[in-house]
């Protein structure tokens, strides 16, 4: 069974911060946790990116993106909704 995973990314983002961003979601897709992630707009400051991953995968993924912002610093960038 699938689980959705919603993660809330600032849009005003500095390269570093983009660049990180990239890496994440990067990362997420070559791991083989997901094929695709979906952006939409939330509103003026925040985009929600979406995606599908194995239900079997829930804790890994959930701990591998919590790891990932606080080792980057994003909590004021990303939140893992």
């Amino acid at each position: 069974m699938e689980k959705a995973v919603l993660l809330r990314i600032r849009k005003d983002l500095d390269s570093r911060q983009q660049q990180n961003i990239i890496k994440l979601k990067g990362t997420l897709i070559s791991k083989g946790y997901t094929e695709i992630i979906h952006i939409k707009d939330q509103d003026e400051d925040f985009h929600i990116n979406s995606f599908e991953i194995p239900e079997a995968f829930s804790n890994e993924v959930h701990e591998y993106i919590s790891d990932f912002i606080a080792g980057q610093n994003l909590g004021d960038t990303i939140v893992l909704c």
